[in-house]
């Protein structure tokens, strides 16, 4: 009787076998990340858009719920005793243009509102907040600027009889389909150069340096030396706001009729120096977008 050999355990793979499997991978994984990366910061740009679809349609029914007037970047200090607003479900000092559109939709951008002026309030609903600098979310250093210069200023002018620098702003006259509502801002930082802007400051810090400082208020592409600039504190070319280019080096921008376009600011108007900063004029400036009228019209003057 002949006797049989004992069968071998299935052959596992040697190291060099290994080593190219593990390498297969590598370079399926190098190949993947830069697609998932991509498909990463699009479903932000769109989640970003969507926000200020939303609040393009809220600025269409703010208009109609108020006679036809624009909402202004803020309500005017003495439009109301001690500057204090009904919005919505509570008072509140002066409360921003996303505020009063926020609430139109029954959202509320600050869960404690005060009847003081307050700096220091974070945000934390998802309407509000950009999702490609999620953590960038204090009340006055705000992610999303408004075309408040020809919208709705409603600053005090400073010439004899002038009340307001330009508030209220009649709906009817507004060429909603070409005119910029809001974009992504930069806050007074767009008219420095890149290296010289400061960090963020999410306890409402005032740097006209930083990120986002005062970014609530979009300036417009062409100002002129009459001009009020988005912090009136520091009225200097230097000091202009501008939008951010955040999203694969454009910008979400909704117009006053709700629709949104990724635009680079250059289209927009702006003038983009090489360091990166953001001139008050040159060739190319232009208010096009931002005048109401499709005209290169000169920003409201505060005098």
């Amino acid at each position: 009787m002949t006797s049989r050999r004992p069968r071998r355990a299935g052959r596992g793979f040697t190291l060099v076998e290994l080593l190219v499997v593990i390498g297969i991978i590598a370079v399926l994984i190098a190949i993947l990340l830069p697609t998932l990366a991509r498909v990463r910061q699009q479903a932000i740009t769109t989640q970003c858009a969507a926000n200020l679809r939303t609040f393009g349609q809220a600025w269409q029914m703010y208009a109609n719920a108020n006679h036809g007037v624009c909402v202004p970047g803020r309500l005017p200090t003495s439009g109301a005793p001690g500057g204090v607003y009904s919005i919505g479900r509570s008072t509140e000092y002066r409360p921003h243009w996303y505020e009063l559109l926020g609430a139109e939709v029954e959202q509320f951008a600050n869960e404690n509102p005060s009847n003081l002026e307050d700096d220091k309030w974070l945000i934390r609903k998802q309407l509000f907040l950009c999702g490609a600098i999620p953590d960038y979310s204090n009340n006055r250093n705000y992610v999303y600027g408004y075309n408040y210069q020809f919208l709705g200023n409603a600053r005090h002018g400073g010439g004899a009889g002038v009340k307001w620098i330009n508030y209220p702003v009649k709906s009817a006259g507004i060429n909603a389909a070409q005119t910029v509502m809001a974009a992504d801002s930069l806050g007074t930082a767009a008219g420095k150069p890149t290296a010289d802007r400061t960090g963020y400051y999410l306890d409402g810090s005032k740097d006209p340096s930083a990120v986002l400082n005062k970014g609530w208020a979009l300036d417009p592409p062409r100002m002129t030396a009459d001009s009020d600039y988005a912090d009136p504190q520091h009225r200097d070319p230097q000091d202009r706001s501008g939008p951010d280019a955040r999203h694969q080096h454009r910008c979400n921008v909704v117009f006053c009729d709700g629709h949104v376009q990724l635009m680079s600011p250059q289209e927009m108007g702006y003038v983009v120096g090489g360091d990166g900063s953001m001139p008050v004029s040159g060739p190319g400036a232009t208010n096009a977008m931002f005048s109401g009228n499709g005209q290169d019209a000169d920003p409201p003057s505060v005098h």
